[in-house]
């Protein structure tokens, strides 16, 4: 068989040369009477059948410079006029079929009449056949990644004028292959957003709503969703409209359980993209579109669910959904509270969190929904939100506002955050009077939160409402009277502390917030803000201490300590046991003291009083403890406490608790500072200097009477020397040692062998550990000679010369001897250089008068609380189970009594 005549347009430049010359000179010319053909028409359909689709072609046609000419053909088509619609609807224009058809381009055979088939084709027709080509080959181009990035450079997208074409398709066309065609067509154009927005604006939406409402075939439902889906990417307005409109809603809904995967999957993502518009959230909500959403939500969060990607659409959609009441109590009924609960307890989720806080505010004024969520635990999550490093809210258009009340949009303005995403919101809730209520002249980052909800009138006390603690900065907004403004500061924590703040406006809500996680959430937030704290926080701290209900829960909880020792005295849990330095502000000292001063008023009111007495005398072991360490801090009434802790054993509760395990982290930083604010109330005239634990004299050495025997010539000689265990012999006069003591009376000078003897000695001595007592039996007070044994601080007391020393002053019968070395323990290891670490190791030598000394240094008023209450864990330790000596030294220094002798014992 004889191979085909080669023609001119088996030549690509020979096509590209006609495509040139009709985009530059018009799209006429003169007709090929051989082929009744144009040679344009010829170049196209070349184009289209044989050079494109070869292999490599669609790479040569764009290198060639193919895309230019063909555009600048389309335009030129499209400004010579419109083919007209097609007279039957029983097939779409030719023009879209051969936009996106893959295959040879249909024949177009002659018309049925003769006459026509004699005929040339009109200038429209030709006009057709012509946009079907360039469209054709367009579409076929566009497979190629390059030649989409080519035709957006060159502006050929929205110059098609292809949509109307599609659209009119749509709606003309009822073969499902065509119709799968030109939606996949729209679903091609719309590869950005500003694409999907012209095509939305240009009504393609709603003919894909509508046809999928009509219940089509497997094919084209599958076809309509991925198209919807990628024109609801970003949803505009428009979209959703034309959407609700084509009554869409319903159909997307019943596919959500589509047994084919692609269908359900996508469906489901276009219900997630259409909750970014409020508009059409209550329509979605009253099609079935909440349960539909949290059922896939639930779903993928399930143990064989999806990775958090997965997830990130749906949560959003259901954060939105919040922001309609109807929606809300579909969302609550459906399990939706326990749901976003998850997600706040879900550490994988930190990115949402403040979405999900932003959400439950909806929640606000719905007390069975409060209810429920401070059952879940929602309060402490709410606290530790205020500090934490929650990831960043994506930004929310206007449009997704509440559409509870649409007549009330917001202007249109560049702002960021959660206030962005809330500012609608609130507006639409009640909580700001309009838009005026919040500029759009404000930073983001200052911008107010509305108005709180009415709030109790908080009682007038002499310390309530110091200046530092004001409003930090009075914003105003343009145009209106300053007795009109209430803003505050509202960060990424404003939709916490509201939660918190509804929470704290409960008849009880001591459960809730008056707990250690609540309140060291809100005192992290106060103390740690970079900026001044929002006012609602104080409120709330404020509202809490004033409220009667909530004072057992202070003391139960050792609230009040945490109050005093975080913000009055500068210690954070996270602080201890460190000694690290955190100064202590103004402002919170203040505030600290205020809700103290809240307390005691409560305290002291017939019923605190009631309540307190109750819990001391008949509460659980851990709060009888809790009150007895709560009551100095709250209690100035002498009668009150003197009751209570004294008359009550209130006291001897707290000291015999020390020894047994912690009920709190800090409690015994909270003990040491407990029992030194009842030493104060005790005895409130006692000089805040460290009392001293030594005479003053051992600051200035008395004459040594010992030295003049150790010279060479000593006058007078001795007569008598102490044989030490080293073989050390020591100078002695006997007449002097024997009146020092009944134990050397006895030895030296009574019927004991050593009395004859010139050498006695002296067992189980060190050289340290004689030497003292050699001075001291020669008459020696105070100079200095006791220091000697006596290790530096930080060194071990137990097994050193300082305890041989005193135990041979015991064996020896010298309790002066013992009373000064005691003193020099006590002048090394508790004075100026000594330090909290030093006083367990002093308690434990077990001698009376140094663990009198210990107390008093451990409970001194000038101490700082920080080493008080390390000194107090060392003495702790140094106890171990016998705490009785420990329990009468502190009981003895609070009381301010003398202690130190043996078997001392004291009644309270």
């Amino acid at each position: 068989m004889a191979a085909a005549k080669p023609t001119l347009t088996d030549s690509l430049s020979f096509c590209l040369a006609q495509l040139t010359a009709a985009a530059g000179e018009g799209l006429g010319g003169g007709k090929d009477t051989a082929t009744n053909e144009t040679p344009l028409g010829r170049a196209l359909l070349a184009l289209r059948t044989r050079h494109v689709k070869a292999a490599g072609g669609i790479e040569r046609f764009r290198a060639r410079g193919g895309l230019r000419p063909l555009l600048a053909l389309l335009r030129r088509a499209a400004a010579a006029g419109p083919a007209p619609s097609q007279a039957g609807s029983g097939s779409a224009p030719s023009s879209v079929e051969s936009a996106i058809y893959d295959g040879p381009a249909p024949s177009s055979g002659p018309a049925p009449s003769s006459a026509s088939s004699s005929s040339s084709p009109s200038p429209p027709a030709r006009l057709r056949k012509t946009l079907d080509l360039a469209l054709s080959i367009l579409a076929n181009c566009c497979t190629e990644g390059a030649c989409r990035t080519e035709v957006r450079r060159l502006g050929g997208i929205l110059s098609l004028g292809a949509v109307p074409l599609l659209v009119e398709s749509l709606t003309a066309c009822q073969d499902s292959q065509c119709l799968q065609s030109v939606v996949r067509a729209l679903r091609n154009l719309a590869d950005s957003p500003q694409h999907r927005l012209a095509l939305a604006q240009q009504g393609a939406v709603r003919p894909l709503a509508e046809l999928l409402a009509a219940a089509p075939d497997p094919a084209l439902t599958l076809a309509l969703v991925r198209a919807l889906l990628e024109l609801s990417r970003g949803c505009s307005r428009a979209c959703a409209e034309q959407l609700s409109l084509g009554g869409g809603l319903g159909p997307l809904v019943s596919l959500a359980s589509h047994p084919k995967k692609a269908v359900r999957e996508a469906t489901i993502l276009i219900l997630a993209n259409l909750c970014a518009q409020g508009l059409v959230r209550p329509a979605l909500g009253n099609a079935g579109g909440v349960e539909v959403l949290l059922g896939e939500l639930r779903r993928r969060r399930g143990p064989n669910g999806a990775g958090p990607a997965s997830q990130q659409p749906l949560v959003r959609a259901v954060c939105l959904l919040c922001r309609e009441a109807i929606n809300r109590a579909r969302l609550r009924d459906a399990g939706g509270l326990e749901l976003l609960m998850g997600l706040l307890r879900d550490p994988r989720a930190s990115a949402w969190h403040l979405r999900v806080v932003a959400a439950l505010v909806g929640f606000l004024y719905d007390t069975g929904a409060l209810g429920r969520l401070q059952a879940l635990g929602l309060v402490p999550l709410l606290a530790g939100q205020l500090c934490g490093d929650a990831g960043d809210e994506e930004e929310e258009g206007r449009e997704a506002a509440s559409w509870d009340f649409p007549e009330e949009r917001t202007p249109e303005r560049a702002e960021a955050g959660s206030f962005r995403s809330l500012r609608s919101w609130l507006i639409s809730e009640g909580y700001a009077a309009g838009p005026g209520d919040i500029s759009p002249d404000w930073s983001p980052e200052r911008c107010p939160p509305p108005p709180p909800p009415p709030e109790p009138a908080e009682p007038t006390s002499p310390t309530l409402g110091p200046a530092s603690l004001r409003t930090p900065r009075t914003l105003r907004t343009p145009g209106r009277s300053p007795a009109a403004t209430s803003e505050e500061p509202w960060g990424r924590e404003g939709p916490a502390l509201l939660l918190l703040s509804r929470f704290s406006q409960a008849p009880d809500p001591s459960g809730a917030l008056v707990t250690s996680p609540a309140l060291c959430g809100l005192l992290a937030y106060v103390t740690g803000s970079p900026g001044p704290p929002s006012p609602r926080a104080l409120r709330i701290l404020a509202r809490l201490t004033c409220n009667p209900a909530c004072l057992e829960a202070f003391v139960r909880s050792y609230g009040a300590a945490l109050l005093r020792a975080w913000l009055v005295l500068g210690v954070a849990p996270d602080d201890w046991p460190t000694l690290r330095a955190r100064p202590v502000r103004r402002q919170h000292r203040e505030l600290g003291e205020m809700l103290l001063q809240n307390l005691t008023v409560q305290a002291e009111s017939p019923f605190g009083v009631g309540a307190l007495t109750h819990l001391l005398l008949s509460g659980s072991p851990e709060d009888r403890v809790a009150c007895a360490l709560t009551l100095p801090f709250i209690c100035r009434k002498p009668s009150l406490w003197r009751r209570l802790l004294l008359d009550q054993g209130g006291l001897r509760l707290l000291l015999s608790a020390l020894t047994r395990p912690a009920p709190h982290p800090l409690f015994l930083f909270f003990a040491a500072d407990s029992l030194s604010c009842l030493q104060g109330l005790v005895s409130p005239t006692v000089s805040p200097a460290l009392p001293p634990t030594i005479p003053l004299d051992l600051d200035a050495p008395s004459p040594c009477l010992y030295e003049h025997l150790l010279g060479p010539a000593p006058i007078p000689a001795p007569d008598l020397h102490f044989l030490l265990d080293s073989g050390l012999r020591l100078p002695a006069q006997r007449a002097a040692s024997a009146t020092a003591s009944p134990f050397f009376r006895a030895l030296l000078a009574g019927s004991f062998a050593e009395a004859q003897m010139d050498l006695v000695p002296l067992r189980g001595l060190s050289p340290s550990a004689a030497w003292p007592i050699l001075h001291h039996l020669h008459g020696c007070r105070g100079c200095g000679a006791t220091l000697g044994p006596v290790p530096p601080p930080g060194q071990p007391l137990l097994g050193s010369e300082a305890e041989e020393a005193l135990e041979a002053a015991g064996r020896f019968l010298l309790p002066g001897l013992e009373e000064e070395l005691e003193e020099a323990v006590g002048h090394i290891h508790l004075g100026p250089h000594g330090g909290p670490e030093s006083v367990g190791e002093v308690f434990r030598l077990g001698r009376p008068r140094l663990v009198a000394h210990c107390a008093r240094w451990a409970l001194g008023p000038g101490q700082c609380p920080r080493k008080r209450a390390l000194a107090l864990v060392g003495l702790v330790e140094a106890a171990g189970e016998e705490a009785g000596p420990l329990t009468e030294a502190l009981l003895a220094v609070v009381m301010g009594v003398e202690f130190g002798g043996k078997g001392s014992s004291l009644d309270c």
